[in-house]
C-alpha cells in the first residue's frame, strides 16, 4: 500500500524526523501533538490551554488529511500528571460527539519542550 505524508501549516512544524501524519490506505496515523500554538512556536500556558491546543491541532492535521475529529477511532494521552486527567475529559466532550474514540491514558515523566500533555491519534476516512 502507498503510503502518504499529511503536512499542514495549522498546526506545529514538525520538530524531528517525523511526519504529521502518514494516511496509509483509510488509516490515518497522526503524530503526537503537544500545545505548541502554529504561529509563534511557543507552548500555550497552563493544562487546559494546552490540552484546547493539542485538540486544535489534531484537528488541523485531521482536516489537512480529508476528516475530522469524529474520524479518530483512537486517541492516546501522555500525561507528566495523571491528576490532569479530569481536564482531558472535560475538554474533550467539547471536541467530539458519541460514540467517542477509544482511548489509553499515561503519565509520564516528560514531555518534549516541558509540556504536560501530548496526544497522538488513528483516523479512519469515510469511503
Amino acid at each position: 500500500m502507498e503510503r502518504k505524508a499529511v503536512y499542514t501549516d495549522c498546526a506545529p512544524q514538525v520538530i524531528g524526523t517525523y511526519s504529521q501524519a502518514v494516511c496509509v490506505g483509510g488509516t490515518v496515523y497522526l503524530s503526537g501533538q503537544i500545545g505548541l500554538d502554529p504561529a509563534s512556536m511557543e507552548l500555550i500556558e497552563g493544562i487546559e490551554g494546552q490540552i484546547h491546543r493539542v485538540f486544535q491541532n489534531l484537528m488541523a492535521v485531521a482536516e489537512a488529511a480529508g476528516g475530522t475529529l469524529q474520524d479518530f477511532v483512537k486517541i492516546n494521552v501522555y500525561l507528566i500528571d495523571l491528576a490532569f486527567f479530569h481536564h482531558v475529559n472535560e475538554i474533550m466532550v467539547t471536541y467530539f460527539r458519541q460514540p467517542f474514540p477509544a482511548r489509553a491514558a499515561v503519565g509520564v515523566n516528560a514531555l518534549p519542550r516541558g509540556a504536560m500533555v501530548e496526544m497522538d491519534a488513528v483516523m479512519v476516512l469515510p469511503d
